[in-house]
């Protein structure tokens, strides 16, 4: 089956607190940038993506897509981009709309749900005529971007991709939002909110008419946020419709192609509803991995070049690329 019942990662004993496993990451690791080289690529609404691609002439090809508020430029991208470049892939690490360092074009800016823009960017790798094999890795919100792309697609998506990979991943987005309004998550959703609202205001510039950011100082959770401009930006009722459309624990079941989940299980962003079991029990392509600890995008290992969660997805992507 699918589902791995006991998985390999051992947090360090300093690092066993969920909390430190989630911030030592983002406050101490440092990883070198790579030569990255940038595209920009026209998307069909008028709106544009900078892609960032760390090329080696290999005939394969990952693509990375960060997670929420995130970049091409964040050290859990850049560990991914450096392990899969050594062992013989290209990457193309995906900027989401305003998330590059220049603000996009249009009023929609990016979310949780929305494969329309990695669909482009698989059609333009695809359109190069360099690669035979596409793998997918995503994080986070990334991650249920990818996860979500899969299962839409279901057999009918492109024969050059071949495996997913997916990190640390809201996939069901009602009750992970809950889980992250709790107290214990407190400092992350004033850090998000903040983020978003400074994008936000840089955009409002553009469209003064559209976006009214009086007030703003008092949300507090991803349902006011999602319900006030998520949901309007981009055609939904509101933050409980968007969600829901917006799950990829609603579309894993028609997976064709080998796909990986990793979630910890001391995730402090995750809800039980995010550990789809039953799915990976009896699906032939949907495999679920669960170790104990790990945090939120965490995984940190000591004394070793990568992190676990890099070593286990170029693992899987292996395995995969020696059967087809």
């Amino acid at each position: 089956m699918p589902l791995v019942h006991s998985s390999e990662y051992k947090a360090p004993l300093l690092l066993r607190n969920r909390h430190l496993l989630t911030v030592f990451p983002t406050l101490f690791r440092k990883v070198a940038l790579p030569a990255y080289r940038r595209e920009r690529i026209n998307t069909s609404d008028g709106d544009f993506l900078d892609l960032d691609f760390s090329e080696k002439g290999n005939d394969r090809i990952v693509i990375i897509l960060h997670g929420l508020e995130g970049s091409a430029s964040r050290h859990y991208v850049l560990g991914m981009v450096h392990i899969f470049n050594g062992a013989g892939y290209d990457t193309v690490s995906m900027n989401f709309r305003g998330c590059s360092g220049e603000p996009n074009r249009n009023l929609r800016f990016y979310h949780s749900g929305d494969t329309g823009d990695l669909d482009q960017v698989i059609s333009y790798v695809s359109s190069l005529g360099r690669y035979r094999h596409i793998h997918l890795v995503g994080f986070s919100l990334g991650g249920n971007v990818t996860l979500k792309y899969v299962g839409e697609r279901g057999e009918t998506i492109s024969p050059l991709i071949k495996s997913a990979v997916a990190i640390s991943v809201p996939c069901d987005l009602t009750s992970s939002s809950v889980e992250l309004a709790k107290s214990h998550n407190r400092v992350y959703m004033s850090r998000f909110i903040r983020n978003l609202g400074d994008k936000l205001s840089q955009k409002q510039a553009r469209f003064p008419r559209e976006l009214d950011m009086s007030g703003y100082d008092k949300i507090r959770s991803f349902r006011e946020f999602d319900d006030r401009y998520t949901a309007p930006i981009h055609g939904f009722k509101d933050a409980l419709q968007y969600w829901y459309v917006s799950s990829s624990v609603r579309y894993l079941d028609k997976v064709s192609i080998p796909t990986l989940l990793i979630n910890a299980a001391d995730d402090p962003f995750l809800s039980k509803e995010c550990y789809p079991y039953e799915i990976a029990e009896h699906h032939p392509y949907f495999h679920m991995e669960v170790p104990e600890k790990g945090g939120h995008v965490g995984f940190v290992n000591f004394g070793v070049d990568y992190y676990w969660s890099e070593r286990r997805a170029l693992v899987f992507t292996e395995e995969v690329s020696a059967k087809v």
